[in-house]
């Protein structure tokens, strides 16, 4: 398994794919404390007023709830690279047949190249996210109310993405299987959407399917949930207003948020297992 994840991520440094992330990451922090910067520095004038508007904690959390989404993004193509073509594209190129012979059986193979996209989608998130938290901080004198409880939650989405992607891996190219996999992640994301202005109507019907699209795409919910422990101490009017979110609202999940992720990505690579032993490669 270790031998396979150091495989993949060999063939990824020959693709040059992480110094394209580099590049890319570098571009975006620069953006981001440019941005930082310019906001802090227009709220600065701000007073509290009777309402109980925090103009401080309304522009942080925004900002880093913004950052939030990016850093998911990014990491769910990275994912989507190191996976989409993991089984199918692999196998038409060549490289797969030599690597599932004994003693490395297909199923080891599969956990090693999810073993190498969970690191590095995950890791990247984190660092994007920890970043980013560090240069609000550091500009802005604002500090999310959980940095860690966001972290697990944003870095457990990107290992969800991972699994799916090499799930569809099993069934579809590498082109195809990268389009539907990020098909399925806006899919997600509008889907909590739909479910905060359900609740903003009210309309039962939407929030029913925002509930629905957030178990079976769990990543959606460990988002919305990250959103909730960025934000959990703010109260009031500026509470009510952060918690809407940057492009989807937090919600709180429950205690069976983590432990269902942990389990979908199982079935996810038990799923992709069970698919890949009855096809021929």
């Amino acid at each position: 398994m270790i031998l396979v994840a150091r495989h993949a991520l060999r063939e990824s440094l020959r693709r040059r794919i992480f110094a394209v992330v580099i590049a890319l990451s570098i571009a975006f922090g620069a953006l981001y404390a440019f941005g930082a910067h310019e906001l802090f520095k227009d709220v600065s004038g701000f007073s509290d007023d009777s309402s109980g508007l925090d103009p401080k904690t309304l522009a942080g959390a925004t900002i880093l709830g913004l950052a939030m989404f990016g850093s998911l993004f990014l990491g769910a193509v990275l994912a989507v690279f190191l996976t989409a073509g993991a089984v199918r594209g692999d196998a038409e190129s060549g490289t797969l047949q030599p690597l599932i012979v004994r003693p490395l059986s297909r199923r080891r193979y599969l956990a090693g190249r999810l073993l190498a996209a969970s690191l590095v989608s995950a890791g990247y998130v984190a660092f994007a996210y920890l970043g980013a938290v560090l240069i609000t901080g550091l500009i802005g004198d604002w500090w999310p109310s959980n940095v860690l409880g966001s972290l697990i939650r944003l870095s457990g989405a990107a290992v969800v993405i991972s699994a799916l992607a090499l799930l569809g891996s099993v069934f579809l190219t590498a082109t195809a299987n990268g389009i539907a996999v990020l098909m399925v992640y806006g899919a997600g994301l509008l889907a909590g959407l739909l479910g905060e202005i359900g609740d903003a109507i009210p309309s039962h019907s939407l929030q029913r399917i925002a509930d629905v699209a957030s178990w079976t795409l769990p990543f959606e919910e460990l988002y919305r949930d990250a959103l909730r422990e960025l934000v959990g101490s703010a109260h009031g009017v500026t509470g009510a207003i952060i918690k809407l979110g940057p492009l989807g609202g937090s919600h709180d999940a429950g205690p069976l948020l983590l432990p269902w992720a942990i389990a979908y990505v199982v079935l996810a690579v038990l799923l992709a297992g069970w698919a890949f032993m009855r096809r021929d490669v």
